[in-house]
């Protein structure tokens, strides 16, 4: 014979099996879904947005305004450099780690050399970057 408790939920289920004094305390516990805590979360969220106070902006005109074009070309040359420099050191490193790992496998020490030529035309581009900067003054006339 199995003992239900009734539960404060639509539900009740039996007690498992157990000892008479575990089964006298034995209470389906009603926990709330995750999806109740999402809509509790919507309403005081949306409660906190209602009731604060509007915050005032100062205008402004403009956000970020380069003073010539050449600091602008110098900048992007900047940027540029680093973003190939960058990307050049990690195909250096991929290429050792895989020449390393390699444990003699051809195929693996292909890989290797072929992201070490990688790396070889990344570090090539980021010295040639300075030069299509000055390419691209010599067309701008600057």
């Amino acid at each position: 014979m199995r003992l239900t408790i009734p539960s404060r939920s639509h539900q009740s289920r039996p007690c498992p099996p157990a000892s008479p004094r575990q089964r006298l305390g034995c209470r389906r516990v009603h926990r709330p879904s995750a999806h109740r805590w999402l809509l509790v979360g919507e309403i005081v969220a949306v409660g906190l947005l209602l009731t604060g106070s509007a915050a005032q902006a100062e205008t402004t005109h403009a956000l970020a305004v380069a003073p010539t074009l050449e600091v602008v070309l110098t900048n992007a040359r900047n940027w540029i450099m680093g973003i190939l420099a960058l990307v050049a050191t990690v195909f250096l490193t991929v290429g050792g780690l895989r020449y390393l790992m390699a444990g003699g496998n051809p195929g693996e020490v292909e890989k290797a050399k072929q992201a070490f030529k990688s790396a070889g035309i990344g570090f090539g581009l980021t010295a040639l970057a300075p030069v299509v900067v000055e390419i691209l003054r010599g067309i701008l006339g600057m």
